[in-house]
């Protein structure tokens, strides 16, 4: 294994250990406002998820890509993790209060 591949599976394994706390953060809330979400909440969950999923998904393309494509792929997986990071806090803040003036 190379130092690019090792730097890559370790990139890897951090991205999809934060993708992972993220899933979890988005079921605890689900779990949590079940019965009492609006459809707009519904659908911002919605959002979170597909975000998610093109994490994964460029993660997945890291995987495939040459040399010359992975500099850009981890900045972008940053980029969009550092997004859908601050999303997951700013719907999980919003929902909190939302269900305390219930």
């Amino acid at each position: 294994m190379n130092l690019q591949s090792a730097e890559i599976k370790a990139f890897e394994e951090k991205i999809s250990a934060e993708l992972q706390e993220a899933k979890s953060q988005i079921e605890e809330i689900e779990a949590r406002a079940k019965g009492m979400m609006a459809q707009a909440e519904i659908d911002a969950i919605k959002v979170l998820k597909s975000e998610k999923q093109e994490i994964e998904k460029k993660r997945h393309d890291l995987k495939t890509s040459g040399e010359a494509k992975v500099a850009q792929i981890k900045l972008e997986i940053k980029a969009d993790l550092a997004k859908f990071k601050a999303s997951l806090e700013q719907f999980g803040t919003k929902l909190k209060s939302h269900l305390a003036k219930k």
